[in-house]
C-alpha cells in the first residue's frame, strides 16, 4: 500500500485504486520544467482536447471541472466509459490543469454534470465512431458486423478475430472533430450510467494515502503565514521587524500596504514568527457590529431590479380582504471547511506555477497573471483537491498569496492559513433579508405575490483581473464583485396572476461577500417557502395542497406527491401534540414541509423535515428527514444519494446554528466555539431519500436544490409543533424565544 509519507517522497501522482482513478497531473513539477506546459485550454471542439488512449489502453479524460468531494469525477468517468465501452478501471480523470484540461468553467452552481456531461458524452461517442470505422477497414468487415467491449472491437463473422482501441488510433486523431449531433446511448442500453460505481477516492481518503494541496511539498520550498487584520477595513500602522531578531529560520518578514507576511524554513518556524510578530492596525472609523446588519442595508438607497413582473400586485393586495406580510433574514455564514485553506507556487522571472484547491483553475490562472504582471500563457494553475468548499473558501486567497510571496522571495512557497485565517477571512455568505408580501382568496388561490429582496453580490471569486483575490486588496485594489446570485430561487416554480420579485443590489457589505452553497437560492428559499406556509395556514389549508394548486409543471407535482407517500405526511400531521416525548410534556413534534426547483435547469425537491422542540429552553432538533428528488437522468445513485445526504446535513447546521459574528472591533467567530456546527449526535435519526430517475430527460444538477430546502421545512415543522413563527437563521434558542 502506498503510504502518504512514500507518496509524498517518490514525488508520485496518486495512486490507482480499484475501479476509475484520479491523477494529479505533474503534481510536484517546479515552474522552470512546466514553463513549456503553461499555454492556453485545448480546444473544446477536438476528441483529442478531452480524450487520449494511452499504450496500455488506458484512456484519460482531461476535465476542466473539479473534485470538490461530491464524487464528479467518478460520474465523469461513467460517461467515458459507457460511450466509449471501457471498463472503469480504464478510464483515467485528470481534473482542473489548466496545460493540460479543457477550460469546463468553475465547478459551481449544480452545473457540472448539466452542462459538462453533454460534451464529454459526445466527445467519447465521437472517438467511438472513429475506432469503429477503422476497425471496419483494418478487419475488411461493415460496422454492423463489428462489436465494442471493454476497449476492444471483436468480428461477428465467426473469425474470433479482434484489435484493441489502442492499437487502432487513426493517423488524424488530434484532428478529429467533436461531432456536435452524433447519437448518444440510451437509456436501455446503458452498462455504466445508473450503476452504483463506488465513489474513487474514498479508499485513499479513508486509508489516509490520499494527496490533499495540505500535504503538498517542493524542494526549497519556503514556509509562510500571512498576518490579515482584525477587522475589515482595517489598516496597517506599524510592524515591528524587531520583535522576530534572532527568530530561528526566518527567511524575511513581507510588508507591503496591508499585506504582512512571515516566510521561514520550517512550517512550524513560520508558525511561531506570525505569532510573535508585533503588528498594530488602525480600525476603520466606520466600523459596525452584527446589530447593525439590516440597519447597514435600509440605509443604502439603490434601485429596484425587477427579476419578475406580472399583473397588478400592488393593486391586488391594496384591496385584498386577507393579505399578508412578513420579512424573513439570514446572517453572514462562513463555509467552515474543516481543514484551512492552503496554496503552494514557484514563480519565476517569466513563468508561474501554482497548485491550489480553487474551484476554478481558469479564471484564477487570468487572475494570476494580472496580480504577477505575467501573461496568462506563462501561468500554470494545477488544482489539488482541499477540504470541502461548496463555495468560495479561501483557497483562491492561499494560493494568491502563495504566488505573491514566491514571485517576492524567488524561491517556492506554501501559505497555510490557521483555522483564524479560514474563519476570518474566507468570503462569506452574504446575510439577506427578504420582504414577502401575498394575498389569498377564499378559493384557495393566490391572488397576488410581491417579493423584495436585499443582498449584495453572492459573485466575488477570480474572474480575470486580480482585483477579488484577498492578497491584491490588501495592497489597495478595489474589489470587483458581480451582480450575481440574489436572485437566484427568487422567482418561484408558482405560477401567480398577480406577482412582483425584484431585487435591491446593496453595493456594501460589512464582510466579504461570495458564494456559499446556493447562493442566494438558501436565503430566497428560506422566505419563499415559509411565506407559503404562512398563506396556507391563514386559509386553513394543508400546505402541499396549497403548492399543488399552484404548480402546472407535472415533474414538481410529482416530487411533492412522491414525498407526500414516503413521509407519510397525512398519517403525520394528524398525530396529535398531547402526547410528550421522552416524559417531558415541554417537548412538541411538528412536520413541515418545503419544495424548490432550482433555476438553471436544477433538480426538483420535496422535502418534509420532522422536528421536537423544547418550549421551555428553545432547543430544535431534526429527527427525521424525507426527500423526493428528481435531477432527470441519474450517471450515479449512490453518489447522487451521497450529495443529497450532505446537502440535508449542511444545511441543517446551517438553519440551526450557523452565524458569523463580529463586533466594532474584531470578527468574532474565528474557531469552532464561536461558530459552532452540528455534531454527529445531533444529525437526524433518518434520512430517507427516494430517486425519481428520469432517464429520457438531461441530467440536471443536484449539489445545491435539496441544501435549499432544509430551512424552510424545518421552520415549518416547528410553527406545526408549537405554533411559533421562526423568520430568522439560525433557529438559536434565542431566536426561538424571540418568535414566541
Amino acid at each position: 500500500m502506498i503510504t502518504r509519507r512514500k507518496f509524498l517522497k517518490a514525488g508520485a501522482g496518486a495512486g490507482a485504486v480499484a475501479g476509475l482513478s484520479i491523477a494529479f497531473a505533474l503534481p510536484f513539477e517546479m515552474a522552470g520544467a512546466a514553463e513549456n506546459d503553461a499555454k492556453g485550454p485545448r480546444d473544446p471542439k477536438r476528441v483529442s482536447a478531452w480524450l487520449d488512449i494511452d499504450q496500455h489502453g488506458k484512456v484519460h479524460l482531461h476535465a476542466g471541472k473539479v473534485e470538490l468531494g461530491t464524487g464528479l469525477q467518478t460520474a465523469m468517468g461513467q460517461l467515458v466509459a459507457e460511450e466509449l465501452d471501457v471498463p472503469m478501471a480504464d478510464v483515467v480523470v485528470l481534473m482542473g490543469d489548466t496545460a493540460t484540461s479543457v477550460d469546463q468553467g468553475p465547478t459551481l452552481g449544480s452545473l457540472s454534470l448539466l452542462t459538462g456531461a453533454p460534451p464529454i458524452r459526445k466527445a467519447a461517442a465521437t472517438a467511438r465512431a472513429a475506432l469503429m470505422a477503422r476497425a471496419a477497414m483494418l478487419l475488411g468487415l461493415p460496422q454492423d458486423k463489428l462489436a465494442a467491449n471493454a476497449g476492444v472491437i471483436y468480428a461477428l463473422d465467426g473469425s474470433n478475430r479482434k484489435v484493441a482501441y489502442k492499437d487502432l488510433l487513426p493517423s488524424g486523431w488530434t484532428e478529429l472533430a467533436v461531432d456536435d449531433g452524433i447519437a448518444l446511448k440510451q437509456a436501455g442500453s446503458f452498462k455504466v450510467i445508473g450503476r452504483e460505481v463506488p465513489r474513487v477516492e474514498l479508499p485513499g481518503k479513508i486509508a489516509g494515502t490520499h494527496a490533499y494541496i495540505q500535504n503538498l511539498r517542493l524542494p526549497g520550498m519556503a514556509h509562510a503565514r500571512v498576518l490579515h487584520p482584525p477587522y475589515p477595513g482595517a489598516t496597517l500602522k506599524q510592524v515591528d521587524r524587531g520583535s522576530l531578531a534572532g527568530h530561528p529560520g526566518l527567511i524575511d518578514i513581507i510588508v507591503k500596504d496591508n499585506f504582512v507576511a512571515v516566510a521561514c524554513e520550517t512550517e512550524f518556524q513560520a508558525v511561531a514568527a506570525a505569532r510573535a510578530l508585533s503588528v498594530e492596525w488602525t480600525l476603520p472609523p466606520d466600523a459596525l457590529d452584527n446589530a447593525s446588519i439590516y440597519s447597514d442595508m435600509a440605509a443604502q438607497k439603490v434601485p429596484v431590479k425587477q427579476v419578475r413582473g406580472k399583473g397588478d400586485p400592488q393593486g391586488v393586495l391594496m384591496s385584498a380582504p386577507k393579505a399578508l406580510k412578513a420579512v424573513y433574514r439570514t446572517p453572514f455564514q462562513t463555509h467552515g471547511s474543516i481543514g484551512p485553506s492552503c496554496g503552494v507556487a514557484d514563480v519565476r522571472a517569466d513563468s508561474a506555477t501554482v497548485w491550489s484547491a480553487t474551484q476554478g483553475s481558469f479564471p484564477l490562472r487570468n487572475s494570476l497573471a494580472d496580480m504577477l504582471k505575467l501573461p496568462a500563457e506563462r501561468v500554470r494553475v494545477i488544482w489539488q483537491e482541499g477540504s470541502g468548499c461548496y463555495g468560495q473558501n479561501g483557497a483562491d486567497d492561499a494560493s494568491a498569496e502563495a504566488a505573491l510571496l514566491s514571485q517576492m522571495l524567488k524561491r517556492p512557497v506554501r501559505v497555510q492559513w490557521m483555522r483564524h485565517d479560514e474563519h476570518g477571512w474566507d468570503p462569506k455568505g452574504p446575510a439577506m433579508e427578504v420582504a414577502l408580501q401575498g394575498a389569498i382568496g377564499a378559493d384557495g388561490k393566490i391572488q397576488a405575490w410581491q417579493c423584495l429582496i436585499a443582498s449584495p453580490s453572492h459573485v466575488s471569486r477570480p474572474s480575470g483581473t486580480a482585483n477579488n483575490l484577498l492578497p491584491a486588496q490588501m495592497m489597495g485594489l478595489a474589489p470587483k464583485p458581480a451582480q450575481i446570485g440574489a436572485e437566484h430561487c427568487a422567482a418561484t416554480l408558482y405560477q401567480f396572476a398577480n406577482e412582483d420579485v425584484s431585487v435591491r443590489w446593496l453595493p456594501r457589505s460589512l464582510l466579504r461577500p461570495s458564494s456559499l452553497r446556493g447562493l442566494g437560492a438558501f436565503s430566497n428559499a428560506f422566505a419563499n417557502e415559509s411565506f407559503m406556509d404562512e398563506l396556507a395556514s391563514s386559509n386553513g389549508m394543508d400546505p402541499i395542497d396549497l403548492r399543488k394548486t399552484h404548480l402546472i409543471d407535472p415533474r414538481a407535482v410529482a416530487v411533492l406527491d412522491d414525498v407526500r407517500r414516503i413521509s407519510k405526511w397525512d398519517e403525520r400531521r394528524r398525530e396529535s401534540n398531547d402526547g410528550n416525548k421522552g416524559g417531558n410534556a415541554n417537548i412538541r413534534r411538528g412536520t413541515g414541509v418545503a419544495f424548490v426547483r432550482l433555476d438553471r435547469g436544477g433538480a426538483y425537491v420535496g422535502t418534509v423535515c420532522c422536528v421536537s422542540v423544547d418550549r421551555q429552553s428553545g432547543a430544535i432538533r431534526v429527527d427525521k428527514v424525507f426527500v423526493s428528488h428528481d435531477c432527470g437522468l441519474i450517471i450515479n445513485p449512490n453518489g447522487l444519494r451521497n450529495q443529497i445526504e450532505g446537502c440535508v446535513i449542511q444545511s441543517i447546521s446551517r438553519t440551526l446554528k450557523e452565524e458569523v459574528k463580529f463586533s466594532k472591533t474584531a470578527l468574532l467567530s474565528l474557531d469552532w466555539n464561536a461558530y459552532p456546527i452540528i455534531r454527529f449526535s445531533e444529525l437526524p435519526d433518518e434520512v430517507a431519500i427516494s430517486l425519481i430517475d428520469r432517464p429520457d430527460q438531461p441530467v440536471a444538477g443536484a449539489g445545491e436544490p435539496a441544501a435549499m430546502t432544509i430551512a424552510p421545512a424545518v421552520a415549518s415543522a416547528v410553527f406545526h409543533a408549537c405554533g411559533v413563527r421562526l423568520r430568522r437563521v439560525p433557529f438559536t434558542a434565542e431566536n426561538f424565544k424571540a418568535g414566541v
